[in-house]
């Protein structure tokens, strides 16, 4: 991976951890998430209007890219609703880059280094082992969603990657998903029962949708750039190296305990990471 491809992708991680930290300690997970999904639209409709228009061909993946954010974001939800956040999210992230390098390589003909596919299956335990630190199964919902979610985290990758690709304006692209993902999810919410969202977003999630605004819009924009420069498995891997910046943004400013289990979790990502630089 080049350089400033391999730097970006890590600052995309530092920023989507950031905001992760902030949704972690909110209350109400649909209020978060949701604050999240509508932060995106300000700064997609400016880049609409300011970037070229995605290519026409396209336009299949943008529409296939917001079903499956719907779905994402959907288990996402029921993934926090049955299990706590440290169980079911290293799931959720260790899933998505296995998924979307299986796909790649067995259908979608992409051929991997294989010190760089040892490299991420590396990285993808180190984040299940993170995921095991104290983890007790009182419920197979808290395996099953995470695990649903790990899915649609690969299937969005792909779709987004080879999307943007194909549209020669990545930003573009991305942002015709996000403003229309942003319509549409609060309707979803309310068939599936959850009522009043936008108010309960405009009176208790204000800062979640500064950080949507900001931290999200940008750490995804800097990934679907990436998807454009680098094969999708690979920045999709290291993208989940802010699994590891949160343990220290949780060890140095949450002043969260560190165990031995975090600290192997950490040597075994640092040790996938070092391998999809090196090779």
């Amino acid at each position: 991976m080049d350089g400033i491809v391999f730097a970006v992708v890590l600052v995309a991680a530092l920023l989507h951890a950031t905001w992760n930290g902030f949704v972690k300690n909110h209350n109400d997970k649909t209020v978060a998430v949701t604050g999240i999904v509508l932060g995106h639209a300000p700064l997609s409709l400016l880049a609409i209007l300011y970037f070229p228009a995605p290519n026409v061909d396209s336009y299949i993946f943008i529409i296939i890219s917001i079903f499956i954010h719907q779905g994402y974001q959907w288990f996402l939800l029921r993934s926090y609703q049955v299990g706590d956040l440290t169980k079911v999210y290293p799931i959720a992230r260790g899933t998505g880059p296995l998924i979307t390098t299986f796909i790649s390589i067995l259908f979608l003909g992409v051929v991997l280094d294989k010190f760089v596919i040892f490299s991420i299956l590396f990285l993808c335990f180190g984040i299940f082992l993170l995921g095991a630190n104290n983890y007790k199964i009182s419920n197979l919902n808290e395996i099953k969603y995470p695990l649903i979610t790990g899915v649609f985290i690969g299937s969005y990758s792909l779709i987004d990657g080879y999307g943007a690709r194909i549209s020669e304006s990545a930003i573009s692209f991305m942002s015709w998903s996000f403003l229309i993902n942003a319509l549409i999810f609060p309707f979803v919410l309310g068939i599936i029962g959850e009522k009043k969202v936008l108010q309960r977003v405009y009176n208790e999630g204000k800062k979640i949708f500064i950080y949507g605004v900001t931290l999200s819009y940008a750490s995804y924009a800097l990934v679907v750039w990436a998807f454009t420069k680098a094969p999708i498995p690979v920045v999709t891997s290291l993208r989940e190296t802010s699994i590891l910046l949160s343990i220290f943004i949780g060890y140095f400013l949450l002043k969260e305990k560190m165990n031995l289990l975090k600290i192997s979790s950490i040597v075994i990502i640092l040790i996938g990471v070092i391998g999809i630089k090196l090779f």
